[in-house]
């Protein structure tokens, strides 16, 4: 018999006993009567009652002969003896009520467990969320979210700068379209591939534009997802990401942030992290057991290479690891050109000048730029963005916000364009420096009371002791400006002082450009692609008091000996100094042409070199 035919012939069974309990509940109060208590009393000593049934409450009585009205029986609610014979002397017609507490007992008692459930519910459904177990029926569930092809609506024309990366991921793509077509010769398309690259490089975003011209589903959830508070939950939302997927195929898992799954075992000798390492245990399994011919393939994406398990990466799970690094200057003047498209435009915008500007930028920062000099050109109303608004917002994003209400003092003006144009004329001076853009006395940011933006006219990815030293006689070339002029120091170059003395202990612990201490690297290397935290603390030391005593001694003659060079060309052009800090005050703000014209008669360091030849301090 079929369910459907089992469940109609329950229905009629219940629908006939239903009819039967009304009809009988019908009759029997067609033939009942209630009535006072004296009344009662009154029929029966009249001796009306063929049979008198008594309980603990009520009084009945079959009549001998039923009442006109058909009632065959008369109930009243008891009354006590002793309060019934009191009663019988005065004649009246009494009956005992009964209070009935039933409902009022039943709603208390139902309150009370909706006050208790309701504080057990928020309670721990509010703890629950914050641990991340959700429910109890869905702890061992993926929150993995699932976009198709329509929804992602990112293709490999969105992805700009990083046509290395498109090309490598191309070939993914033709095997998930085609998974027969491209495995004729017996080759297989690598289970996993991992994204590597700074923040902001575009990773997510061509993991994305992958499952966009694959038109398969694309399961993206972040590796913290999956760890859990209790011991075995994130390997069990392991296994049900990878069967949805099994489902779906062909289909993609994005997971975001490797790192906080994919963390090296091992690394916490004290305990306490069974969850994590049961959890990656389960992946690396995961990552074993399925068929690449199942048209599913893992991407994934981290900024921290380096601290990832040394079992994620071997052949045969991620096969395939790609850099997504910062663009250079052609992969910015791409990128630039897809989120130009996005705002309207004046005729002197130029790609190419705003990738000059951005040495360094990612993917992430130019699509910031984009927005900032739309912002900007929307708040003077004009009808275009124009190349003044990029180059405000490319100040306001590396420089800060300017504090127009901070209001200095003349004499704290005239320290800050000496100082900045010191920076500028040091530049200007020395070779192999980048062009200086523009100088400012303009407050910006948190603690900046002036500015000197220099342009790169290349990227580069080497440079030279020489250039090195250059760019350290920069930074110091504010402090040299006010000791030369004003004869004391100030505050103003703490952040200089930190940068150069950052870049001199480089070259002396990590680029072994210091002969006396051999061609050795004294301290680790720093993270990657991150950059270094304020709080970084460099590994255990490997060298001992007196190597640590001849590093302080380097890094200081390196230091000493630029300052004096610095000190020696600004003062070889002092006119030039003095010159352009006055009309820095005048102004504000220089730009490049106004510089150039103020320094046409600026001695270069060439013409210096006996004057300021650089000597061991």
């Amino acid at each position: 018999m079929e369910k459907k035919t089992q469940w109609n012939i329950a229905y009629l069974i219940f629908a006939i006993l239903s009819i039967l309990l009304l009809e009988s509940l019908w009759v029997q109060s067609r033939q009942t009567e209630t009535v006072p208590y004296s009344d009662f009393e009154q029929y029966l000593k009249q001796g009306r009652f063929e049979e008198v049934i008594v309980s603990d409450r009520y009084v009945t009585g079959r009549l001998k002969t039923p009442e006109p009205g058909g009632k065959r029986f008369v109930v009243a609610p008891r009354v006590e003896p002793d309060v019934a014979k009191e009663l019988e002397k005065y004649n009246v017609k009494f009956t005992r009520v009964y209070e009935n507490t039933f409902l009022k007992e039943l709603l208390s008692w139902i309150f009370l467990a909706l006050v208790f459930f309701g504080v057990w519910f928020f309670l721990f459904r509010s703890f629950a969320e914050r641990q991340g177990m959700g429910g109890f029926m869905s702890i061992g569930k993926s929150r993995a979210k699932v976009y198709v092809e329509q929804k992602t609506g990112v293709t490999f024309d969105d992805v700009a700068g990083v046509e290395e990366a498109k090309e490598e991921l191309r070939e993914v793509v033709e095997f998930l379209k085609n998974p027969k077509e491209y495995g004729r010769l017996g080759a297989r398309v690598p289970k996993g591939v991992l994204l590597v690259g700074p923040p902001g490089t575009g990773k997510t975003l061509l993991a994305r534009a992958v499952a966009g011209e694959a038109d398969v589903p694309f399961f993206s959830i972040s590796g913290s997802e999956f760890v859990e508070m209790f011991v075995g939950v994130g390997a069990a939302r392991v296994r049900d990401l990878f069967e949805q997927a099994r489902k779906a195929a062909p289909a993609i898992i994005f997971i975001d942030e490797l790192d906080a799954l994919g963390r090296a075992r091992g690394l916490y000798p004290s305990g306490g992290h069974d969850e994590r390492e049961q959890t990656l245990n389960q992946f690396l399994v995961e990552l074993d057991g399925f068929d690449p011919s199942e048209g599913i393939v893992v991407l994934a994406a981290t900024n921290r290479p380096e601290i990832l398990d040394p079992a994620l990466l071997r052949a045969g799970r991620f096969d395939r690891q790609i850099l997504v690094d910062r663009p250079d200057k052609d992969g910015r003047v791409q990128i630039l050109k897809v989120h130009l498209k996005k705002i309207k435009t004046g005729p002197d915008v130029d790609p190419e000048k705003i990738a000059e500007l951005t040495t360094g930028f990612s993917g992430a920062d130019l699509a910031n730029l984009v927005n900032e000099a739309a912002l900007l050109a929307t708040r003077r109303h004009a009808d275009a963005v124009s190349m003044e608004d990029f180059t405000r917002a490319v100040e306001r994003i590396v420089a800060g916000l300017e504090k127009k209400n901070r209001v200095l003092s003349p004499k704290e003006r005239e320290v800050v364009a000496f100082h900045e144009m010191g920076h500028a004329l040091t530049a200007l001076t020395l070779p192999g420096t980048d062009p200086v853009h523009k100088v400012s006395i303009i407050p910006r940011g948190i603690g900046a009371l002036g500015y000197t933006i220099q342009r790169p006219t290349e990227d580069r990815y080497l440079m030279t002791r020489e250039e090195l030293e250059n760019k350290i006689a920069v930074l110091l070339g504010g402090r040299a400006a006010e000791k030369l002029v004003f004869g004391h120091l100030s505050t103003g170059a703490a952040d200089d002082l930190a940068k150069a003395t950052d870049i001199a202990r480089d070259m002396v612990t990590r680029y072994g450009m210091e002969e006396s201490l051999g061609y050795v690297v004294l301290e680790e290397n720093r993270p990657t692609f991150l950059e270094t935290p304020a709080g970084y603390t460099p590994g255990p030391r490997r060298f001992s008091e007196k190597t640590a005593e001849a590093i302080d001694e380097a890094v200081r003659n390196i230091i000493e000996r630029l300052f004096q060079r610095t000190t020696c060309v600004l003062d070889a052009n002092r006119e030039v100094l003095e010159r352009s800090a006055r009309e820095l005050l005048k102004r504000e703000t220089l730009e490049e042409a106004d510089i150039r014209r103020l320094t046409q008669d600026l001695r270069r360091l060439e013409a210096l070199q006996e004057r300021c030849a650089p000597t061991a301090a």
